[in-house]
């Protein structure tokens, strides 16, 4: 077997490890990249032969460089560069999370002004982690002031609303689990 041939051997099994790895479904990523189930079955049993036209998609899916799906050899920057996102009421939004899967990741800036509670809900957990400034977080009944290096989750299905409590910015990381998937955090080990 020549090198490119094993290359090209290879990257059915890397294909389902990277998604198997990241809990993804065939199902969920046929949606992302609108590439059949059975197309991408036989992509990772090495019975259909990657193409340009198959990998590319499920690159952008997993947010990942093709050269990785391909075993192409590291060079370049390590740095990965995510876009910052403009969300409501001139709250930024930077995805953390390079690939879709059960738990997504985001930095998240919320100005200052940002201060007439509109409560929301929707299917999911949240995890909430405060690094800068000092956030307000409606829950429920709940009407809570949170500082740098606080945290807090919930059920997103709660009426809830966040936004900044003081004069400036606050800056948090928020990690969500559309599948209500709850984040396990503990301070110190249970005795």
């Amino acid at each position: 077997m020549d090198e490119i041939s094993e290359a090209l051997a290879a990257v059915g099994p890397r294909l389902k490890r990277l998604r198997t790895e990241r809990g993804v479904t065939l199902t969920v990523l046929s949606e992302a990249t609108g590439i059949s189930r059975s197309t991408l079955s036989r992509l990772e049993t090495g019975q259909r032969r990657p193409t340009l036209e198959l990998l590319l998609p499920i690159s952008r899916a997993h947010q990942v460089p093709l050269d990785e799906l391909v075993g192409a050899p590291e060079v370049g920057d390590p740095r990965v560069r995510l876009k910052p996102r403009r969300g409501a009421a001139g709250t930024t939004v930077v995805p953390l999370t390079r690939q879709p899967g059960p738990l997504q990741t985001y930095k998240m800036v919320i100005p200052a002004g940002r201060s007439t509670p509109e409560p929301r809900t929707h299917e999911g957990y949240e995890w909430l982690f405060v690094l800068s400034g000092r956030l307000r977080l409606v829950l429920a009944e709940h009407d809570l002031v949170m500082g740098p290096g606080e945290a807090a989750e919930f059920d997103t299905r709660l009426p809830h609303w966040f936004g900044s409590a003081g004069d400036g910015p606050v800056e948090m990381l928020s990690l969500f689990g559309s599948q209500g998937e709850r984040m396990h955090v503990r301070a110190k080990p249970r005795r």
